[in-house]
């Protein structure tokens, strides 16, 4: 298969562009870039402005806060997973910390990209909205678990 058909066949397992078509999702994947981090390098950092998202085609990444003086890990992702959308979606600094946990093979999506589909795709916004919700969800208990074992220290 070749990397835009595999690229493509990524897209579609990704939650918030399940109901983009074909042809967008192919547009979309030919104006990504293929990126690639080893284990430890770090695909964005909390603090930074963010001018794309990642979705992660092969290995993995953690996901960090920082809490004082120290690193959380809040999220582990892997294929399929889109990172790095929240600076673009709501044009603030990155919120967290993304590094490879292993070989990391990325689509770098650019803000005009997405920002364009989800002018075309309203119903994305939704799915959007509920991938938000859940990561909000998770950092939220991973921030109690830390700071309860802090406590417990």
């Amino acid at each position: 298969m070749n990397a835009l058909k595999e690229d493509v066949e990524v897209l579609r397992g990704v939650p918030i562009f399940a109901s983009v078509d074909a042809a967008k999702l192919k547009l979309l994947a030919f104006a990504s870039q293929r990126l690639v981090f080893d284990e430890g390098q770090t695909l964005c950092r909390e603090g930074e402005r963010g001018e794309q998202a990642f979705v992660i085609l092969n290995g993995g990444a953690d996901v960090f806060v920082q809490a004082g003086d120290c690193d959380i890990r809040v999220a582990s992702v892997g294929r399929n997973d889109f990172v790095g959308d929240i600076a673009i979606l709501c044009d603030t600094p990155r919120t967290a910390t993304v590094r490879a946990s292993s070989r990391c093979e990325t689509l770098a999506i650019g803000k005009a990209q997405l920002m364009g589909l989800l002018k075309s795709f309203p119903e994305m916004s939704i799915a959007i909205m509920r991938v938000l919700a859940g990561r909000l969800e998770r950092t939220n208990h991973a921030l109690a678990e830390a700071q309860r074992q802090a406590r417990a220290v």
